[in-house]
């Protein structure tokens, strides 16, 4: 994986002892595939042969300024390496690209018309170790979005169900916490995708173990009433679902190949969020055409409204064989190196794009690490927009240091804490029960802590009452509030899997 050590890898290949090496590769690992496949040739003279999004669509580019790999592989890889590894004549594998007498050999992205071989050898199972384990029920794509692969070579082909099947309770047990179905638009099919959504609740706690979820990148607008019949029945925490929404822009919309009926859409995730058992994450995407700063912010708070579980804002990334890299919407800047991340372009300038980038960072660590819950949702309600209020502490935080928990904390008390209209007092109780609701230690920074002569009495009264008894073993934390005559409390015994917080109660302070 992308996390070992270099020196590892290149011992492990090494040891292997290899006539073919073999290297998948993606955005997010060229630059190590890159130089580890030099070392390879280097030092056993291996044939090396690179595949996946990242070399499929810029062949020509990869042969030529890297003289150590003999193949790349464009498209789909399974039967083109298959084929290789039996001497089947070059120019007769279809999706094989390689130099010959000079020149590069380029083929088209080779798409097959079969299933793909089960991937889940002993092997694989063995070196899985409980991380997140990928499925793989399709592929293709129904849709051809502008700034993705995955509609490139036409649309979308379905695998056995019955296959996919076995093969979710054999990952379900593997010892996995997350089943990942990289399928690009899982509900595509919505009668097959039921069909999953149904036996894996039905499996739940039977073949399915306790505490595994299954999470699904599903259209949104595709949800229909017999889905949601299903859903409403899956034990929470088993599914999470990831809906692009990308913008709220038409003409953006439009410009990237999205047709999207915007208000069908946001009533489907509304629906979905009301079930009460799903983990829902929506997308957006800034650098995208006709998406200025103004028309981002205005797509963000819509967004923001439906008040998804997570809401994640990405930047574009100029993928080699996407339409917005080839086409003139790609106008401006970019990083010359994977991620290919927009820099800037017509609709908004570097300055822009830098500033939106600590609003990133500022949300991610206010909004979807839900460690700030109740203090964003009062303080956006004093600001005109959710928006207003992130960038504006964005602006605020652009050149301090927040990277612990205290400091960021302290710095949202000291900031908004100057503002006429924010009450301060309610600020701090705010902050406090979030802290408390989010931290297993149950401990707050000094500038919030608050002393109460009757607070040790209530708590006592609390332990004596059935009702109220701090479950044996668990921890109790609590603090004083400043806006009203009570304690908020926090049991560390269960934390809500949506929300990933601990349950806040509260208890009037005792009189006497």
């Amino acid at each position: 994986t992308i996390n070992e050590e270099f020196k590892t890898l290149l011992e492990r290949i090494e040891k292997s002892k290899s006539d073919i090496v073999a290297f998948s590769t993606y955005v997010w690992n060229k630059a190590l595939v890159i130089k580890l496949a030099k070392e390879v040739k280097k030092r056993t003279g291996a044939k090396i042969l690179l595949g996946g999004p990242e070399v499929s669509y810029n062949v020509e580019e990869i042969l030529r300024e890297n003289s150590f790999v003999d193949y790349v592989i464009s498209g789909e890889g399974e039967e083109v390496l298959t084929k290789l590894c039996e001497n089947v004549k070059l120019d007769e594998i279809d999706g094989l690209c390689y130099k010959k007498a000079g020149d590069v050999v380029i083929k088209e992205p080779f798409v097959s018309k079969k299933d793909p071989p089960n991937p889940y050898s002993e092997e694989y199972l063995k070196t899985l170790n409980g991380r997140i384990a990928y499925i793989e029920t399709s592929r293709g794509c129904p849709f051809s979005c502008a700034f993705c692969l995955s509609g490139r070579c036409g649309g979308v082909r379905f695998f056995d169900v019955e296959k996919a099947k076995e093969n979710i309770i054999l990952l379900a047990n593997s010892g996995t916490q997350t089943v990942k179905f990289i399928d690009r638009t899982f509900n595509a099919d919505r009668k097959r995708a039921r069909e999953i959504f149904e036996f894996i609740i039905n499996q739940y706690k039977k073949r399915i173990p306790e505490g595994v979820c299954f999470h699904f990148e599903i259209e949104g607008e595709l949800l229909d009433e017999e889905t949601f019949e299903v859903l409403r029945g899956a034990p929470a925490g088993l599914i999470q679902f990831e809906i692009g929404l990308q913008s709220f822009n038409d003409k953006t919309l439009t410009a990237i190949n999205r047709k999207t009926n915007l208000e069908h859409l946001c009533k489907n995730v509304k629906r979905v969020l009301e079930l009460g058992n799903i983990h829902t994450h929506i997308d957006l995407i800034i650098g995208l055409p006709y998406e200025n700063f103004d028309s981002f912010r205005n797509s963000f708070n819509k967004a923001f409204e439906l008040s998804p579980h997570m809401l994640q804002v990405g930047f574009l990334k100029l993928l080699y064989g996407s339409e917005l890299r080839e086409t003139a919407n790609a106008k401006g800047a970019f990083t010359d190196t994977p991620p290919y991340e927009i820099l800037s372009n017509e609709w908004l300038d570097a300055d822009e794009i830098q500033m939106l980038h600590f609003f990133e960072d500022i949300f991610e660590k206010l909004y979807n690490s839900r460690r700030f819950a109740l203090t964003c949702e009062y303080l956006c309600s004093l600001f005109e927009t959710p928006f207003d209020m992130f960038i504006s502490f964005a602006k605020f935080v652009q050149d301090k240091e927040y990277n612990t928990l205290d400091k960021l904390t302290y710095l949202l008390y000291e900031y908004f804490g100057n503002f006429t209209f924010v009450d301060k007092r309610k600020l701090r109780d705010m902050l406090a029960i979030d802290r408390l609701a989010t931290n297993r230690m149950g401990a707050l920074p000094e500038f919030l802590k608050v002393k109460h002569p009757k607070l040790k009495k209530t708590l006592n009264v609390l332990e004596q009452n059935e009702d109220t008894k701090r479950p044996k073993n668990v921890k109790r934390a609590a603090t004083p509030l400043l806006t009203e005559n009570k304690i908020a409390y926090v049991d560390y015994d269960h934390c809500d899997y949506l929300t990933n917080r601990f349950l806040v109660k509260f208890t009037e302070i005792c009189d006497n």
